[in-house]
């Protein structure tokens, strides 16, 4: 064969033509491509969706922590009969409670106030599905003595 026909029959590789190298991309590597950003997306999506959702949650939990701790600063003594309170604020539902709390110092200072383990539980939500409880210690009223207003 003369040069000529040579080169016509030469594989497109081997020749100086640079356009057999410059394919691009074939339509098997778009659908992966593709595939791949669509499940990156998705759970990108799931991942904000659930973010937001604690904020919500986180935002409700803090409202309820501070309603519970201002109800709970309310009550600096509890009377001898105990506490028996509830109610409801904000879409949140509320009960105090307290039950006397023994210690070895009422027995040894009859002079010292007994203490009461007072309970504040708030619970908010659907079908108050969430619930925070607080409890703390806080020291029975004394009586007044005779003759003295409240």
């Amino acid at each position: 064969m003369r040069g000529r026909e040579k080169e016509r029959f030469r594989p497109l590789s081997q020749k100086g033509d640079t356009r057999g190298k410059e394919r691009g991309f074939s339509l098997l590597e778009i659908l992966v491509a593709f595939a791949i950003a669509a499940m990156a997306l998705g759970l990108l999506y799931q991942i904000m969706g659930s973010n937001a959702r604690q904020v919500g949650d986180l935002a409700e939990r803090e409202r309820a922590v501070l309603l519970a701790e201002s109800l709970l600063d309310i009550q600096r003594a509890v009377p001898e009969a105990g506490l028996n309170e509830s109610g409801q604020a904000a879409g949140y539902v509320w009960q105090i409670d307290s039950r006397p709390y023994p210690t070895p110092v009422q027995q040894a200072a009859p002079n010292v106030p007994p203490l009461h383990e007072v309970r504040v539980t708030v619970q908010w939500g659907e079908g108050a599905g969430r619930q925070f409880t607080l409890a703390s210690l806080r020291p029975q009223a004394r009586p007044l003595p005779p003759g003295v207003a409240p």
